[in-house]
Parts: C-alpha cells; sequence; structure tokens
C-alpha cells in the first residue's frame, strides 16, 4: 500500500457549508429533539424538489418502505414482488409485516426490474390463486427503471407499486423525478449517498391523507389525549430537527452534486471503455441517472482477470470499490424463495453480480485520484 496516499473512498459524504447555518437555526431555537421547524422545512422542500404534494422524514430509507408497505395493508402471509438486484434494506421491511418476498430479474437496458420477469411472475401468482399485495420496484445505482410498462402491468391487475429512489433522487425518467411514479416513493439520507443528513429517509407521496396515517405511526402512534395513550402499534421512525437541518443544506446543492457525478462517470467511461472486455451500466435514453455509483463491468473471459482481482488491488492501494449488490435470490436468508428471470436462460441480475465493480464516485473526487483509479485498472487488465 502506498502510505503516502491518502484513502480513496467509495462515496464519502460531501459538505456544502449550508448545514452549518440550518445547524446553527436548529441550536439557537433549542429545537434538537426529533420534529421542529427544520424537519417542516426539509419535507417541504424535498416534495417541491420532487414534485410531490407530501414528504416524511424518517430515519432511514428502510423504516419509509416499512410504512409504505404497512399502508398498503401488507400482512402475514402476502406476497411482495421485489427487483433481485438490490439492498437488503429494499426487501427487509416485506418480513417485518410477516409477509413473503417474490424475487424479479433486471433487464439489461436499465440494470432494474425486468417487466418480463414481472409479467411472468404475475401470470405465476394469477395461477397460485394470490396475487401480491405491492411491488417494489428499484431504482439501482441512480437510475431510474423503465417505470411505464412496470406500472402497465401492476396496473392490469390492480397492484400498487411502492419506488424505491434510495439510490436516485435527483434522477428523472420521461422528464418526472424518480421516486415519484409510485403510489409511495422513497428516499435514503444515509452516509454515502448522494446527499446525505448521516442516516434518514423520506416518504413521499400524492396521497397526503396516508402521510399522515403514516406519520401517527412513525411518532409510536400516539392518540391525541392528555396523556400517553396508544390504540395501534407505531415505530420511533421520526427523523431529527438536526439531522433534518443537515438535509436541507445539502438538498441546496443537490443539482451540483448530479452534474459532479454524471461528470466523473463520464471521465470513467472515456478512460476505459474502449478496453476489450469492459464496459459500463447503460443509461436508457428515456431517462436522466444521476450516477450515484459509477459501475464497470469487467468481463473474465476477455480480460482474463475477475472483479474481486481488481477490488484487491485497489484496496492494497487504498482505494475503495466493491462489487455490484449480491441479488437478494442468491441470499441464504432468502433461501428458496421464488425468483423469476428476465430471459428463458440467462440471469441478468446474476451476470451483473458476478462481473459488476462499484467504483469510487464521491462528488468530492478529485480528478487526480480519478486518473490514479485508473491507471492502476488499466494496469490490472492489460497486465
Amino acid at each position: 500500500m502506498e502510505d503516502s496516499k491518502p484513502r480513496i473512498y467509495l462515496s464519502p459524504p460531501h459538505m456544502s457549508g449550508y448545514e452549518l447555518e440550518y445547524i446553527k437555526e436548529a441550536f439557537e431555537s433549542n429545537w434538537i429533539a426529533p420534529l421542529g421547524p427544520q424537519v417542516n422545512a426539509f419535507e417541504a422542500e424535498m416534495a417541491e424538489y420532487v414534485g410531490c404534494r407530501k414528504a416524511l422524514a424518517v430515519s432511514s430509507g428502510t423504516a419509509a418502505i416499512h410504512l409504505a408497505l404497512r399502508l398498503l395493508g401488507v400482512g402475514a402471509g402476502d406476497l411482495v414482488f421485489c427487483s433481485s438486484l438490490t439492498f437488503i434494506g429494499s426487501v427487509n421491511p416485506v418480513l417485518y409485516q410477516g409477509a413473503v418476498p417474490v424475487f424479479l430479474d433486471s433487464e439489461p437496458e436499465s440494470w432494474n426490474m425486468s417487466p418480463a420477469a414481472l409479467s411472468k411472475a404475475f401470470a405465476w401468482a394469477e395461477q397460485e390463486g394470490q396475487l401480491p399485495k405491492a411491488v417494489i420496484v428499484v431504482n439501482l445505482y441512480g437510475q431510474s427503471a423503465d417505470m411505464e410498462p412496470i406500472l402497465e402491468i401492476c396496473h392490469a391487475y390492480g397492484v400498487p407499486v411502492v419506488e424505491d429512489a434510495a439510490e436516485s433522487l435527483g434522477a428523472t425518467y420521461r422528464g418526472k423525478a424518480s421516486g415519484t411514479w409510485g403510489k409511495f416513493g422513497i428516499f435514503s439520507f444515509n452516509g454515502n449517498k448522494i446527499i446525505t443528513t448521516s442516516g434518514g429517509g423520506m416518504l413521499v407521496s400524492d396521497d397526503a391523507e396516508a402521510l399522515e396515517k403514516a406519520l401517527f405511526w412513525a411518532t409510536q402512534a400516539r392518540d391525541p389525549a392528555p396523556w400517553y395513550q396508544h390504540t395501534e402499534m407505531g415505530f420511533n421512525y421520526r427523523m431529527s430537527n438536526i439531522v433534518a437541518a443537515i438535509g436541507r443544506g445539502q438538498l441546496k446543492v443537490l443539482d451540483q452534486r448530479v452534474q459532479a457525478r454524471r461528470e466523473i462517470f463520464r471521465r470513467y467511461e472515456a478512460a476505459l471503455s474502449g478496453i476489450e472486455g469492459i464496459s459500463f451500466m447503460p443509461e436508457m435514453a428515456s431517462g436522466r441517472a444521476n450516477r450515484w455509483l459509477t459501475v464497470m463491468l469487467v468481463d473474465p473471459v476477455v480480460c482474463s482477470i475477475g472483479v474481486m482481482e481488481i477490488i484487491r488491488a485497489l484496496e492494497k492501494e487504498n482505494i475503495e470499490s466493491r462489487p455490484v449488490w449480491k441479488p437478494m435470490h442468491r441470499q441464504p436468508l432468502f433461501a428458496g424463495c421464488q425468483y423469476f428471470t428476465n430471459g428463458e436462460e440467462e440471469s441478468v441480475s446474476d451476470r451483473l453480480f458476478e462481473q459488476g465493480i462499484c467504483l469510487p464516485s464521491g462528488s468530492s473526487l478529485s480528478q487526480a485520484d480519478q486518473e490514479r483509479v485508473i491507471r492502476i485498472i488499466k494496469q490490472m487488465v492489460k497486465g
């Protein structure tokens, strides 16, 4: 390892400077606990940015999905269709509700949920006599799924969609914000996301009444009484005022962060895509990705090297990278769950996992550091 070289992280936080102004407001007003004017303002600003009626700030994107599933009445034994190529936070809330996940493959055009796999899953569910209560569509690595055909299929069966846009804030599909196509949308502000509050999430929808109910559940389902009274089970899911203050400062520079990450992607692609056996996550003509992470595919047959060898080589040089998400249908936790592929033979999500590597993509990544990453990859692939 080059000890003199500072570590290059995959996607570190990138502060704007505005955060301190809002945090100072929170301290001066003594609104430190959950709830407060920063939370209200962050929700309003997020709703305005993505173009929906209402937003609810919560403790994580996972909490937002959990609330969405509860709003949709998902319960014990119900089926929920889910993207397989995703982080487990997209699926764990299905288990929270005692429901059963059914996993769907990706399509090669967007790397997101395959409409063909979705059609096969619905045909199977109809034959089984049990349609899903919900479909969770994940917008992977900052790109929207091909929502129009997905929604057309789901609407034909009368099944609502939860759009997991945890990774795709700032992306668009057919000119409309990612996260606003489904009945409910969710965002994440985890430390590695395109903007961060250190931790936190947001549930968005045009159904303001439903989000009022979610707010009730997210604040321990406390009844309107002079004492602490509860007739329903609730959760401690509300975002704190301090965290929301950070989020407001981050949201002000979101468009700049998207542009920076798109430029980082462009430089990787320009430098490496000409090498035989290397390709990058495509961008659909119908959308604009935020390029949260730049993801490269390495064909081990053509390149004579595998993804894990490149990851280890980068780590020796103090550079963080990681494999693409391991598909949920391959996770031990979900052994025995149904899985439907895009085509008859190939599983797209399996191929992406086996050949995909996430490269350092933070919006603060310097051109010199990026060139250092590129140089090491070229040495590995051509060596």
